[in-house]
């Protein structure tokens, strides 16, 4: 049985709307639905996609820790944006709201990696087409 594709993701947060507004004003997050059998959670979905939501998030609690770098569990999640224009912008709104952590250029991809503000780590990342992949080997990920 393949699976075809990953639909969505789910956060625990500390704060809701805390995470709301940095998915909105980072990401270009919309509202994606309310649900009354999850009080306390956010669903969020990217504005040009198909899914019901792309992002869950769920209330863990002001005392929660965060997450642990190399424990076992979540690494990052990947958004992508359509053109390395937009990753450009991409990388000055990070900067701005001071989550950007660092940025790599895997060959085929250009990536920033970014922490929301309980501390999960996200990559926005630009998939280099296939007929460019020679013309961008070795190119730095975003001009400074």
């Amino acid at each position: 049985m393949p699976v075809r594709r990953l639909n969505h993701a789910v956060l625990y947060v500390r704060d809701v709307p805390r995470a709301v507004a940095f998915y909105r004003e980072v990401l270009g997050m919309v509202p994606a639905h309310e649900d009354a059998s999850f009080p306390g959670a956010a669903f969020l979905r990217a504005p040009e996609s198909p899914n019901d939501h792309d992002l869950g998030l769920f209330a863990i609690g002001p005392d929660a820790p965060g997450p642990v770098r190399g424990a076992v569990g979540l690494y990052h999640l990947a958004w992508e944006v359509d053109r390395v224009e937009d990753l450009v912008g991409a990388r000055e709104v990070l900067l701005r709201a001071g989550a950007l952590v660092g940025q790599s250029d895997h060959g085929t991809t250009k990536s920033l990696y970014a922490h929301d503000p309980d501390g999960n780590e996200f990559e926005v990342m630009w998939a280099v087409p296939r007929e460019r992949w020679s013309e961008v080997a070795g190119s730095p990920p975003v001009a400074p």
